[in-house]
């Protein structure tokens, strides 16, 4: 269980690697920076969602 706080972090390499992703492709193909864009979107969700869920499951113990 322990690696379960590791892994949220996790979507933060992830939405980094994204960055990069989106800053490198912007003025060669924007439909594919506009997909890593909702998807940076969405592992930034997922760390925050994430972090709050692991936070209430800490405090409900």
């Amino acid at each position: 269980m322990n690696y379960l706080k590791f892994s949220k972090y996790l979507y933060l390499a992830f939405a980094l690697f994204l960055i990069y992703d989106i800053v490198k492709t912007w003025n060669i193909d924007k439909s594919r920076a506009y997909l890593s864009i909702f998807l940076l979107a969405i592992a930034i969700f997922m760390f925050f969602f994430r972090r709050r869920f692991e936070n209430k499951s800490n405090n409900s113990k």
